[in-house]
């Protein structure tokens, strides 16, 4: 309650995306949020006051950190000066916060807690690379970072071979060339690819080519921030009419119905099941 008796309206939580390299790609919002906030919360306090300094911009508001190292406990401090009436501008290094970077916890504690959530859109590696790449860029889905370990690396990616759609990751340089080596063996080295390092800054560099290619250039060693774009499957190869049949037949000795059996090798193979009734007709001797 207010002095006034009347109650007082929580903040809000403002996510905005910062530059990803060149200070010239902030938005007029961004430097008017961060001049006006009450309350900056940043993956690096110190990096956005060198943002801040760049675009001519003072920050007036308190100034926290927010990483990954104190989410857990710099949230429910967050939500106290939210529920008080008090904006919160939260920023990461680069690009939209939640991407791969600090953001989700606080977003989810704050819609759990009715406290309104809005954005400054702006930057974004993402979609920056997809666009740069030259892939299909119609329909796609974002992977972010892969394990850093050999085994559960492999075994993610091995889950997206058959992913049709263009395929978005973040690496970092000293893993970059384990990880084309893994996409390559899983995906084959014939894939096409491209690697996206230090977007937007002075030497950014577009590398674009097979998964194979890609791999040896990497070997040489790669500084920077680094997007990965890999072009999804391409449509499976037709099933002949013996392999169709032969499928039914191994799922009927199982015990299966032939029934159920046709229905669940239409859908492995995408084909209708009247495809696959008729090649189990064919078949008989």
């Amino acid at each position: 309650m207010t002095a006034g008796g009347e109650s007082r309206l929580p903040g809000r939580l403002i996510l905005a995306a910062t530059p990803l390299g060149d200070p010239g790609d902030a938005s007029a919002r961004l430097r008017s949020a961060l001049a006006e906030a009450p309350v900056v919360a940043a993956e690096d306090t110190r990096r956005i006051r060198r943002l801040a300094a760049e675009l001519e911009v003072a920050i007036s508001g308190r100034v926290l950190s927010y990483f990954e190292g104190n989410e857990l406990s710099r949230t429910p401090e967050l939500l106290v000066l939210l529920a008080e009436g008090l904006d919160v501008l939260l920023v990461t290094d680069a690009g939209m916060p939640s991407v791969s970077d600090p953001g989700y916890r606080l977003v989810r504690a704050a819609v759990d807690a009715g406290i309104r959530v809005s954005c400054l859109p702006g930057p974004s590696a993402v979609t920056t690379a997809l666009a740069l790449s030259g892939l299909p860029a119609d329909r796609f889905c974002f992977e972010g970072f892969l394990s850093r370990k050999p085994g559960p690396r492999r075994r993610a990616l091995a889950g997206l071979v058959a992913e049709r759609r263009t395929m978005v990751f973040f690496e970092a340089p000293h893993r970059i060339a384990a990880m084309l080596a893994a996409a390559a063996e899983v995906f084959g080295p014939d894939r096409p690819a491209a690697v996206c390092r230090e977007l937007t800054k002075t030497y950014e560099e577009v590398r674009r080519g097979p998964l194979g290619e890609l791999r040896l250039w990497a070997e040489a060693g790669v500084r920077g921030e680094i997007t990965v774009v890999v072009q999804g499957a391409g449509p499976p190869a037709a099933a002949a009419p013996a392999e169709l049949a032969a499928a039914v037949a191994s799922r009927e000795t199982a015990g299966q119905p032939r029934k159920a059996a046709i229905a669940e090798v239409a859908v492995t193979h995408g084909v209708p099941k009247r495809e696959v009734f008729d090649a189990v007709v064919s078949q008989r001797p």
